[in-house]
């Protein structure tokens, strides 16, 4: 049976928190980019301008940023992944 989802650690070092979190494999990386920061923002309640404010995805074990044009699944992201998410501006 083919996998549809991976679990990343997205880790936020501006709010200095961690999140276990799936993510969908045929997704487009800044639709997740865009979908976990919301999450996440709202979780802790902290307003975020979605349209203004970016961020910027990086493997903390390779240092790769991942392209916004790109599914996950042709990224090297697997289950249990870290994921820096920096904020760009």
């Amino acid at each position: 049976m083919m996998k549809t989802k991976v679990m990343i650690k997205a880790i936020f070092p501006s709010i200095d928190k961690e999140y276990d979190i799936k993510v969908p494999i045929n997704e487009l990386m800044w639709k997740i980019n865009k979908l976990i920061i919301k999450a996440i923002y709202d979780m802790n309640g902290i307003n975020i301008d979605i349209k203004q404010d970016s961020f910027i995805m990086i493997n903390k074990s390779t240092g790769s940023i991942y392209d916004n044009n790109t599914a996950l699944i042709d990224t090297d992201i697997r289950n249990g992944t870290e994921i820096v998410f920096l904020k760009e501006n």
